[in-house]
C-alpha cells in the first residue's frame, strides 16, 4: 500500500494539500520516489473534489515536490526542494562504492598546503565582487578552449551558475531542453524553478541534432548541454556534432544556450564549445572535480546582458563568492605542481574508464563512456543487477534517477578510483550478473 494511502489527507483545500504533503515529505512520512494514488482515489479518500486534488498536485509539481511521468504516475521527487533528512546509499563494509560520481581523493591537490601559501588581505563591503587575478586566469583558460571571455563572473559552483542564468532569462512554465538520460540534480533544479523539461536524446557524441530540433519545435526556450564528460553516459561533442548543433542554435536566436563544462580539464576529451552560437548564452567552468568538490566555485562566461543580470542579482543577495575561496582557487591555478597533478588526474581517469570499458567488451558487455568519470551500462533489470552486484561487493547507481521517461534500464558506474585489477573483477562479476541463467530440465 502506498505511504500516502496510510497518511490521511485532512486538508480541505488545494493549498492545504500542498502544505500537508510538503510537511509529510520533510518529516520523512513520505519518501523520495514514493508513488502516489490516482487523483480520483486521493479525492475519494479525502472527501474532496478531483479538481481540488488535481490543483494541489499541480502546485506540488510546479514546486518540484512531486513528479508526473507517462505510465509511471505521480510520485515524490527524487530530491524535492525541501529540508529532508538525507538517505545515503548503504555501503557494506569492504564494498567498493562506485555510485557517487566523486573524483579520486588521492588525485586532488593538497588544499592545506595551498592555504598556507595563500595571502588573505582583509576584504570589505563595497569592493569588486571578483578577484582580478582569478578572472584573468579564467579568461585565458576559456579563450584557449574557444569560449569568448569578454564577460565573466564568479558563482558558487556550476549548478548555482545555471540556476542564476535560468532565473535571469526564463520564467516559470518555460520549457528547457535537457539531455536524456541526464544529470539528476539538474532535473531537480529545473523542477524547483517551475520549468518544464523537454528530453533530448543523445548518443556518444552528445545530444542529437534531430533531438535538439524537435525540442526547439516543441517550444523549448533554453537548452542545457554538457559538451564533454556528460553525466551519466560520458558522451562528448566532437567537431562535427558541435558544428551541427551550432547551426541549429543559430537558426533559433530566441533560444538560450547553457553549456555546463563541469569537469573542465579532467574530462578526458577536448572541448568543442557551443558558446555564442546565438545571442543569449552562458557557459560554466567548475573547479569541483579537478581541485575538490568542497571548492564551491565556478566561472561563468556569457553574453553581456546575461552576465550583467547574474551579477546584478547576486549583488541583491549574497553579494559575492568569498574572496578567501577565490584567492585559494587562484593560488591553485597558478601553481605549476597543481597543474601537473590535474594533468595526471585527467590521464589516470581516462585510463581507468577505458580499462573498465575494455574489460567489459572482452566479456561481451556493451557500455558507454567516451569521456568523464562514469561508465553507463544497460541491463535487463536495474534492481536485480544492483542487488546482485551489491552481493559481490559493488555499489553502483541506478539509472532510473537519470531518466525522465520510461527507457532502457541501466546502471552508472563511477570509475574515477577504480584500479585495473578491480576493473577486471568488476567486469567479470557484471558479465556473470547479466548472463542469462541456464535453462533447467524438467520431466
Amino acid at each position: 500500500m502506498s505511504a500516502l494511502r496510510q497518511y490521511r489527507i485532512t486538508a480541505r483545500s488545494a493549498s492545504g494539500i500542498v502544505a500537508q504533503v510538503e510537511a509529510a515529505v520533510s518529516a520523512g512520512e513520505l519518501s523520495a520516489g514514493e508513488r502516489l494514488p490516482s487523483v480520483r482515489r486521493l479525492a475519494a479518500d479525502a472527501g474532496l473534489s478531483p479538481a481540488t486534488v488535481a490543483a494541489g498536485l499541480s502546485e506540488l509539481r510546479r514546486r518540484g515536490v512531486v513528479v508526473s511521468e507517462p505510465r509511471r504516475g505521480t510520485r515524490i521527487g527524487a530530491r524535492p526542494p525541501l529540508s529532508v533528512a538525507p538517505q545515503p546509499i548503504a555501503v557494506p563494509a569492504g564494498a567498493h562504492d562506485l555510485s557517487r560520481g566523486n573524483p579520486d581523493p588521492a588525485l586532488l591537490p593538497d588544499l592545506a598546503a595551498a592555504l598556507r601559501r595563500c595571502e588573505q588581505p582583509v576584504r570589505l563591503y563595497g569592493e569588486a565582487p571578483e578577484l582580478p587575478e582569478l578572472i584573468e586566469q579564467a579568461s585565458e583558460a576559456l579563450r584557449a578552449d574557444g569560449v569568448p571571455s569578454a564577460h565573466l563572473c564568479v558563482v558558487s559552483g556550476a549548478l548555482d551558475g545555471i540556476e542564476r542564468v535560468l532565473e535571469a532569462r526564463l520564467r516559470p512554465g518555460d520549457r528547457v531542453a535537457v539531455e536524456h538520460p541526464g544529470y539528476a540534480a539538474l532535473y531537480d533544479l529545473l523542477r524547483a524553478l517551475g520549468l518544464h523539461l523537454e528530453p533530448v536524446a543523445l548518443d556518444e557524441r552528445g545530444i542529437t541534432p534531430e533531438g535538439l530540433r524537435s525540442a526547439l519545435r516543441r517550444g523549448a526556450r533554453a537548452v542545457v548541454v554538457t559538451p564533454r564528460g556528460q553525466n551519466p553516459t560520458g558522451a562528448a561533442l566532437d567537431a562535427g556534432r558541435a558544428r551541427q548543433l551550432r547551426e541549429i542554435l543559430s537558426a533559433h536566436p530566441d533560444a538560450l544556450l547553457v553549456e555546463d563544462d563541469h569537469l573542465g580539464p579532467v574530462a578526458g576529451a577536448p572541448l568543442h564549445t557551443l558558446a555564442a552560437a546565438g545571442p543569449a548564452w552562458a557557459a560554466t567552468r567548475s573547479v569541483a572535480k579537478a581541485l575538490g568538490p568542497d571548492l564551491r566555485l565556478a566561472v561563468l562566461a556569457g553574453d553581456e546582458t546575461t552576465i550583467a543580470r547574474v551579477r546584478g542579482r547576486a549583488l541583491c543577495g549574497p553579494g559575492w563568492v568569498s574572496h578567501v575561496l577565490q584567492r585559494l582557487v587562484a593560488t591553485l591555478w597558478a601553481d605549476r605542481d597543481v597543474g601537473e597533478r590535474v594533468a595526471l588526474a585527467e590521464s589516470v581517469y581516462a585510463e581507468r574508464r577505458e580499462g573498465l570499458l575494455a574489460a567489459l567488451r572482452a566479456r561481451g558487455v556493451k557500455a558507454q563512456g567516451a569521456s568523464g568519470l562514469n561508465v553507463w551500462v544497460e541491463v535487463d533489470d536495474e534492481a536485480a543487477a544492483i542487488a546482485a552486484l551489491l552481493a559481490r561487493g559493488w555499489v553502483v547507481a541506478p539509472g532510473a534517477r537519470y531518466k525522465l521517461t520510461v527507457a532502457a534500464p541501466a546502471i552508472r558506474i563511477t570509475t574515477a578510483a577504480l584500479e585495473r585489477s578491480d576493473a577486471a573483477r568488476l567486469a567479470a562479476d557484471l558479465a556473470e550478473v547479466l548472463s542469462p541463467a541456464p535453462a533447467s530440465r524438467s520431466g
